[in-house]
């Protein structure tokens, strides 16, 4: 097994939930179209946590594999488009997603950031850092195109924050037969 650099090692991990192909697909298209192309470094996410330790990566690794071997796929909710200010995101609704990142927080707790430890509030950005004028104008033309849908959700996957780009790290497919 090869050794991580400790400069790499210790940079934060993100855990974001999967969906199915399809969904990423068009997900990622919406971000590709309307995120600034400077500024576009991952694909289209649920993100879960946003900062986890880095020397905490076994222990997140093994709770996501566990947890995903106990939980079933579920759907979510595509509600609608939500304003995030300075852009714009589909707004989210699913009870199981809510409760696959509170069975996690309860775990890692004592080592959460405060925005980590915060309830979730699911949603996809599919443009930030833009100007206040963009934004508005890229929302009112997404509540007229984006309609109710869902979106199957299959697992769970954790990343490695490089100051922007994300190296992946694990997947963990829901394969349980318990819904949370």
């Amino acid at each position: 097994m090869s050794r991580i650099p400790a400069d790499v090692a210790g940079r934060p991990l993100v855990v974001t939930a999967t969906v199915d192909a399809d969904t990423q697909e068009y997900w990622d298209w919406l971000r590709r179209t309307w995120f600034p192309p400077d500024r576009l470094q991952v694909g289209a996410h649920i993100t879960l946590f946003h900062a986890l330790p880095g020397e905490h990566l076994d222990s997140v690794g093994a709770d996501c594999a566990v947890l995903a071997g106990e939980t079933s796929r579920f759907t979510l909710a595509v509600t609608g488009v939500r304003s995030l200010g300075r852009g714009v995101a589909l707004a989210l609704d699913s009870p199981e997603l809510v409760s696959v990142h509170s069975v996690l927080r309860s775990r890692w707790l004592r080592w959460l950031t405060p925005q980590d430890r915060q309830p979730l509030k699911p949603h996809v950005t599919v443009q930030n850092k833009v100007g206040a004028a963009t934004a508005a104008a890229t929302l009112a033309t997404l509540r007229q195109e984006i309609t109710p849908s869902t979106a199957r959700v299959t697992g769970l996957a954790v990343w490695r924050y490089l100051g922007g780009p994300w190296e992946p790290i694990s997947r963990h497919e829901f394969s349980g037969t318990v819904p949370v």
